[in-house]
Formats: structure tokens, C-alpha cells, sequence
């Protein structure tokens, strides 16, 4: 599914700014946890936005993100605030956790813990 310049352009305009949403975290959501935009995929005709959110420190994930869909009228409406001039209109915000990040840690983790023998300099194996 390749994404045209104008869906690639507003997902990143779309990621930025709830980029900073988040940070300013008005509404208390967070409560000092870190979660992140890690990826914005735009629908098309630019209506629906698919939110992906790293949440490396979280421990509740589901709890997380169900808070935040709690808040999506509000997220939305800051967010509208903030590229109101730039759109026709502010797209409908569907949020889903990231686990690209989370995988290659755990994959890292899986690396750092294999036990591989060092290599014959000779290249002899006995």
C-alpha cells in the first residue's frame, strides 16, 4: 500500500503535533508515563488516522490505550486547534500500540542472551 505525498505529508503533520499534545499532556492522561506517536497512517481521503503508540514504559498497555480512547474527543479537538487552518477537515483518530519497538527489544534481549563460543582464529573446527 504505497501512500501518496499529500497522505504522507499530513501523517506527518498529524504525528507532530499529537506529538506535542501528548507531551504538554493537558488533560492528565499520562500521569508521567512515556508514550509516544511512533507512526501515523492516513487514510486516503485523509478522514481516518491510524495512530500507532510506543508505549516502551508502560506496564498496562490495554489500560493505556483504553484511557486514551476515553479522551479521543479532546485529543481531536486539540489537534484541531492546532491544524484547523492547514484542513479541510480534522480526521477520525483510531489509536493502536505500537509493538515494532517493544518485538526488537525483546529480539535484542533473545541476541544478548545467546550463549555463541568464540570463533577458531584458524578456522579449524575440531
Amino acid at each position: 500500500m504505497n501512500e501518496s505525498k499529500r497522505q504522507q505529508k499530513f501523517s506527518r503533520l498529524i504525528q507532530r503535533d499529537l506529538s506535542d499534545i501528548f507531551q504538554k499532556d493537558k488533560m492528565g492522561i499520562f500521569a508521567n508515563t512515556f508514550v509516544t506517536v511512533a507512526d501515523v497512517i492516513i487514510s486516503p481521503d485523509l478522514s481516518i488516522a491510524k495512530v500507532y503508540l510506543s508505549m516502551l514504559m508502560v506496564k498496562d498497555k490495554d489500560a493505556m490505550l483504553e484511557k486514551i480512547e476515553k479522551h479521543k474527543n479532546e485529543i481531536r479537538r486539540d489537534l484541531g486547534n492546532k491544524i484547523g487552518k492547514q484542513v479541510r477537515i480534522v480526521p477520525q483518530l483510531n489509536f493502536y500500540v505500537d509493538e515494532v519497538e517493544e518485538n526488537a527489544q525483546k529480539i535484542d534481549k533473545l541476541i544478548d542472551n545467546l550463549n555463541i563460543p568464540p570463533e577458531d582464529k584458524d578456522g579449524e573446527n575440531d
